[in-house]
């Protein structure tokens, strides 16, 4: 490359070179054909068995000893083999992955997320295409059109932050904060909250609130998209050509496009707004927490209160009210200051002064629920006792690589969490129970 830029542009086509850390295996371990950790990116790309991988093995010139070895390691390690993951994905992944660390601990099932992303985007800019329609032309800018309603707001909001920190990233070498920024607005902000929260709109009859949030919804695909080229260049330019143009004048590809900058939506930031539907969405997924522990369907309609320490927080919920009612798929909704909340609810406390209480009386069989909890309980129970058992063994610190023990760790305080969690809806069923009596 540097011999081509000389001789046909006669300067370097670049002045300064990244160089990333190790790329070790997901254990930590340097790689080596004869552990068999071996990781071939084509392989990661287009996918391969293992038995195929065992064939490499054989192709090579190892000791039979170190190929017995080897074929061992990679039947732990991918007893399914390596799957599919693609380009963008494996991109993606080794740009999160580095950090300022001395290694990268590369592991398959986190590339294979990423590919799962790739999923998630494509489906989100299909849907977003529908909303916007056939033939759908937007503005010529994506100044605001002034009447864009409070997620509208919000969604803008996330997306200068994203723009932010996607540029303080490249400034940095810090390509983990940029693609972490990009992954949370394309995941949490506008697949999670944005995208359900405008469904109303989009299927309503409003046509005047429909033009202004297809409006917000290009304005983020298009930033969104370019946000993200760099790492996912693929996908992200085969969803773009989809995307209709604000005018005869604009880029046809997003390899020619200009990068977002904070001079563009730096003005668009209200950080207010983001910490309050932030408290609200804790609220949300409060009730959704409380209907999977009592095995409630999504689908299934529920009354929901909301008791409110102080006006504040009341307000809050007030303002949000149509977002919660439609993500909660609540039949009912109240929100008060009082204590008139009737009996026959799971209650579940939230961090700023809110209690979420959802009614189950005349909704579930609680003869049924108690056994199907405490059958869970035993289960988590048990896993969480064995893996404790493992970890109090003499040679545990020895043997056991220092990430898998610091996964160990985290996977029994999630049990746990998990245990108090179900033994907390027990006590509440079999309280409710005495009550019916």
């Amino acid at each position: 490359m540097v011999m081509v830029g000389q001789f046909l542009l006669g300067e370097l086509p670049f002045k300064e070179v990244f160089l990333h850390a190790m790329v070790r295996d997901a254990h930590g371990r340097k790689m080596s054909k004869s552990l068999g950790n071996v990781i071939d990116p084509l392989d990661v790309v287009n996918g391969i068995s293992l038995e195929d991988l065992n064939k490499t093995l054989d192709n090579g010139n190892l000791d039979p000893k170190e190929v017995a070895k080897a074929k061992q390691g990679q039947k732990e390690d991918y007893p399914q083999g390596i799957p599919e993951c693609g380009t963008d994905a494996l991109r993606f992944a080794l740009c999160a992955y580095t950090g300022k660390g001395r290694s990268i601990n590369l592991d398959v099932l986190r590339v294979q997320g990423y590919r799962f992303f790739c999923n998630k985007l494509w489906n989100a800019t299909k849907f977003a295409l529908g909303a916007l329609g056939e033939g759908y032309t937007p503005p010529p800018s994506q100044k605001l059109l002034g009447t864009e309603s409070l997620l509208d707001q919000w969604i803008l909001s996330r997306l200068s932050e994203a723009v932010t920190s996607c540029n303080q990233g490249f400034l940095d070498y810090d390509f983990p904060v940029a693609t972490t920024a990009c992954y949370n607005f394309w995941l949490y902000d506008l697949c999670d909250i944005y995208l359900e929260g405008i469904k109303p709109v989009i299927y309503g009859t409003d046509e005047e609130a429909k033009a202004v949030t297809r409006a917000t919804l290009y304005t983020c695909l298009d930033s969104g998209l370019r946000l993200i080229h760099p790492f996912m260049p693929f996908v992200s330019e085969e969803l773009f050509q989809r995307l209709p143009r604000r005018d005869d004048g604009s880029p046809p590809s997003l390899c020619v496009t200009s990068y977002p900058t904070l001079s563009q939506f730096g003005d668009l930031r209200q950080t207010g707004l983001e910490n309050d539907l932030s408290s609200v969405y804790e609220c949300i997924k409060a009730v959704r927490s409380m209907k999977a522990t009592y095995q409630l369907p999504n689908k299934t309609k529920v009354e929901i209160w909301f008791r409110c320490h102080d006006l504040v927080s009341s307000q809050r919920l007030h303002k949000f009210r149509q977002l919660i009612q439609l993500m909660c798929n609540a039949a009912a909704l109240t929100i008060l200051q009082t204590d008139d909340v009737p009996s026959g609810c799971a209650v579940n406390t939230v961090g700023f002064g809110v209690e979420a209480h959802l009614m189950l009386k005349g909704m579930i069989d609680l003869d049924k629920e108690l056994s199907q909890l405490a059958q869970k309980l035993k289960q988590i129970s048990e896993k969480r006792d064995k893996l404790e058992e493992s970890m109090k063994k003499p040679d545990y610190v020895v043997k056991v690589p220092e990430g898998v023990r610091a996964d160990n760790a985290q996977k029994v305080e999630d049990l746990s969490k998990e245990s108090s969690r179900l033994q907390e809806a027990i006590q509440k069923l079999e309280k409710m129970k005495l009550d019916d009596i």
